[in-house]
């Protein structure tokens, strides 16, 4: 999956489970400043990742995970 694809699918997951607006959406964004989700968004967030990619988040990658650039990079290791 490349980036573009990761931050399509991110955004789409964002849309849908946390009703973010679109145009707020971006490869720079802060999840929790620019966003507005919080700790247990967090994890919802984490178990769609899992969901979507077969693959387990450590507790240490989700810790490391402060923008959407951030997830990209994680759901790119993922899929690697």
């Amino acid at each position: 999956m490349d980036r573009a694809e990761a931050f399509n699918m991110i955004k789409a997951d964002l849309i849908e489970l946390f009703e973010i607006d679109e145009a707020d959406i971006t490869p720079e964004a802060d999840l929790m400043e620019d966003l507005g989700l919080d700790s247990i968004d967090g994890v919802d967030m984490m178990v769609r990742i899992q969901e979507r990619t077969g693959q387990k988040v450590s507790p240490e990658q989700f810790e490391e995970v402060r923008t959407m650039s951030n997830l990209i990079d994680l759901i790119q290791s993922l899929n690697s």
